[in-house]
């Protein structure tokens, strides 16, 4: 019998809990948080004895959250069953105030009392930050101060923290972050969540590779050529220029989002799916990613900015002309990038990475495409083309496997032929968020696709060196895409020089 992991505990009801959200008044609240309850709910994986706290600095009182988040829930989920809400409704609650002020802690815990009482939940307590990171620490060092980490004299009962991206902005800040919250918490009890690792396509890469024995003897250096992981945005940042220009693409989806695909996609066979055991593989392929000399970051590293142009048919403004964007901004919003991991199974091939806003289309997928059969047996004009495994990501969560095959008829021409699988065919419910699976983790105690402090660190020493070269060398050429391409010239000449191009979506 092979060892227990944590997936045995799936499909349990999640623990009774109070969870408190602050920030609750934001949009993440609205669009992911409470959805993805209210479908966890309706999957009958949370418990009766379960309590939402909403805080927020905006003013208001129970009624007015629990009005709010209806109006939200009708407006987002297809299908939205008011029998299932009403039975929910009433389990949240609300309290204002500001995240420095030591008095509303104390409302909080009184506040806590009052909803756990209500609905009869345990003493066990998520702290959910969907705030602003500026406030990370300040929030954590506030609830370690205030008494609210521990739950006294109850040791069965639990209490943890999730914080949502981004994990600092450099390696600096980010160690910072990681100190601080490791001074009120234990890092067993700090979820850093990822929404990319709750879609149902991330999380099936594992089971792909692991359980299926045709692939798993190809996915290496033998078989593969290189691979491609491509996020791609049609949307500009949609009023949250402010943020965007402290970030940019390259902090904002490359050093997480896309950085922990390739880990899922690059990783050993861990000896378990205990949560640890898979981190621990994780955190290797982050240290083995070969880290950029100066000289070879220009070649390497493309980073662009887009300009004026059309997509989806209307013309959209450049980046420079977005709200709280600066006229002469020097802000990445697409990136491009050649890693190898330097290890046994992977030496010498390129991960391609790339990812950006206002491009042609909105997709999200990691392609592996192999290498050619060692001997051609059909000349060029026979139309033949490279063998690709794509795991589709968003928007249409689907596996395709592209071969070859002979063209009926006398004349010797080959068609392109794909094999599918589309998980709306597998489970016809409504589609999720993306956090639900998170949510519910973080209520069974199941901390695997969470980040690990040193998985964070170890990221940030990948992009390190891209970073402090485009700080020392600002770009002279942006905007230098036109919104509704594929971005600047530059990141086709990356694969260009090595005999490739990017996929192109299907």
């Amino acid at each position: 019998m092979g060892k227990r992991t944590n997936m045995n505990q799936r499909g349990r009801v999640a623990d009774s809990a109070v969870v408190v959200i602050f920030g609750a008044s934001g949009d993440l609240t609205k669009r992911k948080l409470m959805p993805a309850l209210y479908n966890l709910h309706g999957h009958g994986l949370l418990p009766r004895e379960i309590a939402v706290v909403g805080q927020a600095r905006t003013a208001g009182d129970d009624e007015a959250f629990r009005t709010r988040m209806t109006e939200a829930l009708r407006e987002r989920i297809p299908g939205f069953d008011p029998a299932v809400w009403d039975a929910m409704r009433p389990h949240l609650f609300y309290l204002s105030g500001g995240y420095d002020d030591p008095a509303m802690y104390d409302a909080l815990r009184a506040t806590m009392a009052t909803a756990a009482a209500a609905v009869g939940a345990k003493r066990n307590v998520v702290f959910y930050l969907a705030t602003p990171p500026e406030v990370f620490a300040t929030i954590a060092t506030h609830l370690g101060r205030a008494g609210l980490v521990t739950a006294g004299d109850d040791p069965t009962a639990w209490t943890r923290i999730v914080i949502e991206k981004p994990f600092g902005r450099d390696l600096e800040s980010a160690r910072a972050l990681n100190h601080t919250l490791r001074t009120v918490f234990d890092e067993p009890q700090i979820y850093r969540i990822d929404h990319y690792l709750g879609k149902e396509t991330v999380q099936n890469i594992l089971m792909f590779r692991f359980l299926n024995g045709i692939f798993e003897p190809v996915w290496n250096r033998r078989y593969v050529d290189h691979v491609q992981i491509i996020a791609a945005e049609t949307l500009g940042v949609e009023g949250r220029g402010g943020y965007y220009e402290t970030s940019g693409a390259l902090r904002d989806m490359l050093q997480n989002h896309l950085l922990q695909l390739l880990t899922l996609v690059a990783m050993e066979p861990p000896i378990s799916l205990e949560a640890e055991d898979l981190r621990n593989e994780k955190v290797k392929v982050l240290h083995a990613i070969r880290r950029f000399r100066e000289d070879e970051v220009l070649q390497s590293a493309i980073r662009g900015q887009y300009g004026p142009g059309t997509v989806d048919g209307r013309a959209v403004a450049g980046y420079r002309e977005e709200a709280h964007v600066a006229a002469d901004s020097r802000t990445d919003t697409f990136v491009a990038m050649r890693l190898f991991v330097e290890n046994w199974r992977w030496a010498d091939v390129p991960f391609y990475l790339r990812t950006g806003k206002r491009l042609a289309r909105h997709d999200t997928e990691v392609v592996i495409q192999f290498r050619r059969a060692p001997l051609t047996l059909l000349p060029d004009e026979c139309g033949q083309q490279p063998n690709r495994l794509t795991l589709h990501i968003q928007p249409d969560e689907r596996i395709t496997l592209s071969f070859q095959a002979k063209r009926p008829g006398p004349v010797l021409r080959l068609a392109p032929v794909q094999l599918e699988f589309a998980y709306r065919d597998l489970d016809g419910r409504a589609a999720g968020t993306g956090y639900e699976t998170l949510l519910y983790d973080c209520l069974i105690g199941d901390p695997m696709p969470f980040h690990r402090a040193d998985m964070v660190e170890e990221a940030w020493r990948v992009v390190t060196p891209v970073l402090d070269v485009w700080q020392a060398l600002p770009p002279r050429e942006f905007p230098n895409y036109a919104a509704g391409t594929w971005g600047p010239k530059a990141a086709e000449e990356l694969l260009a020089r090595d005999g490739r191009a990017w996929a192109e979506p299907t």
